[in-house]
């Protein structure tokens, strides 16, 4: 597995990929799905996604959200957008690299 590992980073962080290497686009990858997490998870908290009301009707209820949910969700569909183009361009560059041996 080690090995396997081995021949799998060397070519990504040798490849060239936009203005790094395959491995600068990883990194970027990653910090795109936090992003996206963070985001989502903020509007949903904010609209209130998930959390029970207890012995209240939600009737009885008003929430006000404390962020902006259509704005944190247009936010996180940008970045999902961007986060698929750059997976399918890691996807391409990963086909069109060979392993070292």
């Amino acid at each position: 597995m080690e090995a396997l590992i081995r021949r799998i980073n060397r070519p990504n962080a040798q490849s060239p990929f936009g203005d790094g290497t395959v491995t600068d686009a990883l990194a970027r990858r990653d910090v795109l799905r936090l992003r996206h997490a963070l985001l989502t998870g903020a509007a949903d908290a904010a609209a209130g996604r998930g959390q029970g009301v207890g012995r209240q009707l939600r009737s009885e209820l008003r929430q006000l959200a404390a962020l902006p949910v259509s704005e944190l969700r247009e936010q996180a569909d940008r970045v999902a957008l961007e986060l698929r183009h750059l997976d399918i361009d890691i996807q391409r560059t990963n086909w069109e690299a060979d392993l070292l041996h």
